[in-house]
């Protein structure tokens, strides 16, 4: 069922059953290790839902409050084009690039690449079997690259998981030759301390940076002790990527960085970084740290220099992602409040915790600063049995607005405005409703980009949906055309 609702201002006390309490407070309260859930080789995380719970999702329908299982809404701006399920990898869907007419969408079984030449019918054109999450993808000329953060038993496609405190077990980065699309070609694999939840590229004419980010480092773990205060900086060689290797470990928590609990209650350590994202035009960088915000020089890519760092130990429990303006006058912080395992879109949280923090970046060179203005977070709530989060995103390029796409997993994907970072607002929004009332389940858009005039959304459960956004305020940017777009590393979008 598809229904057509324009006015998003559905507003009801969801989320105060104590089952539902007790289960976020069990998230945060949890060690670095539980902040971003890694189930491994499984497709699917759920969690049997109380009976209070199910009854006041149920309820929450048939008052029309939210939308019905499954059932798909949207605000009068958006068109849904298309979905295209999940095919031969079943596991969750994660992160997506892109490249001219092609899609690259990542899975925790491995990659699939959509031909999106007509956006109102995606093309499947391959899928690479290659287990091991979170499978994070990005891609640059020939070359396609994806994190292994997952203990495997070896650096193969056909590897199986084995436990991080065998000395043999493998994480780390693996690159691929995707020359011919039909038949993408495994050729490098680098392992890096603790594996690679994440990474982003600094592309070169020659050569590819790869920055790694990963965390949770153990005594136990022989390839992945603490201290973990940095991440590794991988060199690809264009020509002979067989010949990646990693060239540093730049150290960028010297004091070991945020201590989290019991000195900051419901803050997670920082152990590593999350996410990096990359303005190389403007030489740089902002880090998602866990419970740290950076903002550092990529002038030297092999030797990122740290400018400022910022914590927020009131509202923020776990730094994941980050996101500049075109201007670079401002950047996004996500934080990911319950770590993508929790229903947090409610009144119980409220709209300051698990929301977007928009920084403004005032003063010059190394005298730039990160000063907070405000939180963002949808404010149409989500059911108890739906795990809402902030999540991916990005710049929809608009000259003189500052204007994003992004995800929410069960909360959908949302279109908002923080022109004026004191007053953000959303402008559209598209979800479905609740996957089941009967128990609490990872769904829903992991990733949401604007690409060449249209929202690509890669849904954990249910595949790839295409969007159209027709709105005065974003029409410009259909005239904005990229040959390649990773969205951590950002492009300048009007220097072209």
């Amino acid at each position: 069922m598809i229904s057509l609702r324009t006015n998003p201002a559905r507003r009801r006390r969801l989320g105060v059953v104590a089952a539902a309490a007790g289960l976020l407070a069990t998230l945060l309260t949890a060690g670095p290790a539980a902040a971003s859930p890694d189930p491994g080789d499984t497709s699917t995380a759920r969690t049997d839902a109380s009976t209070a719970q199910q009854a006041e999702a149920e309820a929450a329908i048939r008052n029309g409050e939210i939308p019905g299982v499954d059932e798909v809404v949207h605000s009068g701006n958006i068109t849904h084009l298309a979905n295209v399920p999940k095919d031969a990898l079943k596991g969750l869907n994660t992160d997506l690039a892109f490249q001219g007419k092609y899609a690259y969408a990542g899975n925790y079984d491995g990659f699939r690449i959509f031909d999106i030449s007509n956006p109102k019918s995606p093309r499947t054109v391959s899928q690479v079997l290659c287990p091991g999450s979170q499978n994070d993808i990005s891609v640059s000329g020939d070359l396609l690259f994806l994190s292994t953060d997952s203990s495997r038993s070896d650096d193969s496609c056909t590897s199986t998981t084995q436990p991080a405190t065998e000395k043999s077990s493998w994480e780390g980065m693996k690159v691929f030759d995707i020359s011919d699309k039909r038949n993408p070609k495994y050729v490098a694999a680098v392992e890096t301390a603790c594996g690679s939840h994440t990474h982003t590229l600094v592309p070169e004419r020659r050569n590819v940076y790869v920055y790694v980010s990963s965390y949770s480092p153990s005594e136990a773990f022989p390839d992945c002790r603490p201290p973990h205060d940095g991440i590794s900086v991988i060199k690809v060689p264009r020509s002979a990527p067989e010949k990646a290797a990693v060239v540093n470990f730049p150290v960028l928590f010297p004091d070991g960085g945020n201590p989290g609990a019991p000195t900051n209650p419901g803050v997670s350590r920082t152990t590593g970084c999350h996410d990096i994202t990359v303005l190389p035009s403007k030489d740089l960088a902002a880090g998602a740290c866990m419970g740290d915000g950076l903002l550092f020089s990529i002038e030297d890519p092999e030797n990122p220099r740290i400018i400022d760092r910022v914590q927020d130990n009131v509202n923020f429990a776990f730094w994941h992602s980050a996101t500049f303006n075109q201007k670079t006058d401002k950047v996004v912080f996500t934080d990911e409040l319950g770590g993508g395992g929790a229903a947090t879109c409610n009144d119980e949280v409220g709209p300051d915790r698990g929301a977007n923090g928009i920084y403004d970046i005032v003063g010059r060179g190394d005298h730039r600063k990160l000063v907070f203005r405000s939180y963002f977070k949808i404010d149409r709530p989500q059911a108890d049995t739906e795990v809402c989060v902030a999540h991916n995103g990005s710049i929809i390029p608009v000259k003189g607005r500052d204007l994003m796409v992004q995800a929410w997993y069960q909360g959908g994907v949302s279109v908002w405005d923080f022109t004026d970072s004191s007053r953000p607002k959303e402008i559209g929004y598209f979800e479905r409703g609740p996957v089941t009332t009967d128990a609490v389940t990872t769904a829903g858009p992991w990733s949401a980009y604007y690409y060449n005039g249209y929202i690509y959304s890669n849904d954990i459960a249910k595949g790839l949906d295409v969007l159209k956004i027709d709105d005065r305020r974003t029409d410009p940017a259909k005239r904005v055309r990229l040959d390649e777009l990773n969205v951590q590393t950002q492009p300048d979008y009007f220097d072209r």
